[in-house]
């Protein structure tokens, strides 16, 4: 996964997270919104002021408790935590 960043501010990071889809995007979305600190978790498929890019841009903003390049990372783990349980879950049921 290649990531790039936009715009990474005190309160405020914006990332390219090229080829990835709706799917994943809603995950992320998801997971750094359970992030304490997190105010707001976007994303976006193609901006208009992107001159057709595809690829999406996730946007998160913090109450200035967390660093968001931390809380970036902090949702990730957490995707990788929901991810894990459902593989064992997954497992266990069959």
């Amino acid at each position: 996964m290649d990531l790039r960043v936009i715009e990474n501010l005190e309160t405020e990071l914006s990332i390219e997270v090229q080829g990835e889809d709706h799917t994943f995007m809603n995950v992320l979305k998801g997971a750094l919104l359970e992030v304490e600190g997190v105010t707001t978790a976007t994303y976006d498929m193609n901006p208009e002021q992107s001159g057709g890019q595809t690829d999406p841009v996730v946007t998160l903003k913090t109450d200035g408790s967390i660093d968001p390049l931390d809380a970036l990372e902090a949702g990730a783990a957490g995707v990788k935590t929901k991810t894990g349980a459902f593989v064992d879950a997954f497992e266990s049921a069959a």
